[in-house]
């Protein structure tokens, strides 16, 4: 069973428990509870059971991914692209000196949702949105900006509330 997904609502949801979600990181980052990064990787197969990312691909719509040499290097061949031809069609260098795609939505994202070099896609895309990895702690002000964009980021966040609110 897929979850409806409205992203002006997301939005609007994720406004309105910011300063708490951010609060509530802060917690999290000072105390590193010992089983943080388990009972995230439990919520993010529960949510993702009730997700459908084809329905949603808000991410390729209005982020970009770093793209690492290698990920360029590897698209660039799927593509059967010169690299350099490759980085001046699709890449720039942003503020903080990362590789990311020139435009949003994604390039590669078709009107279906689906991404048209899927197994190619960048390391940012595959591990995107972060919730199924090790010392989450780390990523916790990417996981802030990341329920306005992903409703399983978001609701991931209010259950992860529910389990510690009260430690």
């Amino acid at each position: 069973m897929s979850i409806k997904i409205d992203l002006t609502e997301l939005k609007k949801e994720a406004k309105k428990v910011e300063v708490e979600n951010k609060a509530f990181f802060a917690r999290l980052k000072k105390r590193k509870p010992k089983t943080l990064d388990d009972t995230v990787a439990d919520l993010h197969d529960e949510v993702f059971e009730n997700i459908d990312c084809l329905e949603c691909a808000n991410c390729c719509k209005c982020i970009s991914p770093i793209i690492t040499q290698k990920d360029a290097d590897r698209l660039a061949k799927h593509l059967k692209m010169k690299i350099s031809a490759f980085t001046e069609q699709y890449l720039y260098t942003d503020a903080d000196g990362d590789y990311v795609f020139k435009e949003t939505p994604c390039p590669f994202l078709m009107p279906d949702n689906y991404c048209m070099v899927y197994d190619q896609r960048p390391k940012a895309c595959r591990e995107y949105p972060h919730t199924d990895r090790q010392k989450f702690y780390q990523i916790l002000d990417i996981t802030l900006r990341n329920t306005f964009i992903c409703p399983a980021v978001f609701e991931i966040t209010e259950k992860l509330k529910e389990k510690f609110k009260s430690k």
